[in-house]
């Protein structure tokens, strides 16, 4: 019998307020073609829980799990747990594709991340 250790990726945004890297790791999933991109002003006008996918760029973090993130159209907040990253390291100049879901609440529309590609 043997023993492999198993060690957790590092990642996370590298950027304005950035603060310890996340840990994740990988789970793996489908790769291939998928659904069209959004923009982020389409984006605030879906209804809530609608999927989205956005291509641009995380500007600044805002807070423990939520990012500033900005593509042609305009900017919005969106909302990434820790384990998303999967060990990726972004930065502001980093081009992204952050699929997830529109979560709209009374005053606020924002985005919560379900998975992140670079490039």
């Amino acid at each position: 019998m043997s023993v492999t250790p198993v060690m957790a990726q590092k990642g996370g945004f590298s950027g304005p307020d950035n603060s310890a890297s996340a840990n994740a790791t990988n789970k793996g999933g489908f790769q291939g073609p998928d659904a069209a991109s959004t923009t982020v002003s389409e984006a605030k006008n879906l209804r809530d829980d609608a999927w989205v996918v956005l291509e641009g760029n995380i500007v600044r973090k805002m807070g423990k799990e939520l990012y500033e993130f900005r593509d042609a159209s305009g900017s919005i907040n969106v909302d990434i747990d820790d384990h998303v990253w999967n060990g990726a390291t972004i930065t502001p100049k980093d081009k992204v594709r952050l699929e997830g879901e529109v979560d709209k609440d009374w005053n606020s529309v924002e985005i919560d991340v379900k998975k992140i590609t670079k490039g």
